[in-house]
């Protein structure tokens, strides 16, 4: 992959909301020259969508915890990821190899709400849950390097 395409999809993965004016500006090229190559990489599936950067501490969601969750009954439907659907606490989840079936990312206002949200859970999808609370987050979300 060319260099400046590089450039444009690192800048779009820090900033999905980047307009094609500062993409030129950060590449050097004409706002037209960044749309035509933004356009080909979506046809290409390079890319396939843009997300905003939200600053979940300033959205009023301080806490972030990593949830591992193990079906209790191991010859239960894996069906964890549907039946948590609804739960917009959980930011991701993750299907893992070890002892947990997957993680949950999570996000929520106080130590209450975290409890709650793990009473959630459990009922939900019939799961035990060994939790983790994030004291410090030093770096996250860093794009890849194309």
């Amino acid at each position: 992959m060319e260099e400046t395409n590089r450039k444009i999809l690192s800048l779009l993965a820090s900033d999905g909301r980047l307009s094609f004016t500062e993409l030129a500006r950060h590449t050097g090229l004409s706002v037209s020259a960044v749309q035509q190559r933004v356009r080909r990489l979506e046809e290409r599936g390079v890319i396939r969508g843009y997300s905003a950067v939200i600053d979940s501490e300033q959205a009023g969601l301080p806490l972030t915890a990593f949830v591992s969750i193990k079906p209790f009954d191991p010859a239960a439907p894996d069906d964890a990821p549907d039946r948590l659907a609804h739960l917009t606490a959980i930011e991701a989840c993750h299907s893992v190899a070890g002892d947990e079936n997957y993680i949950l990312k999570v996000r929520v206002a106080s130590p209450t709400a975290l409890e709650d949200l793990l009473q959630e859970i459990r009922a939900a999808a019939g799961v035990s849950t060994r939790t983790t609370i994030v004291l410090s987050t030093p770096y996250e979300g860093r794009p890849p390097d194309f």
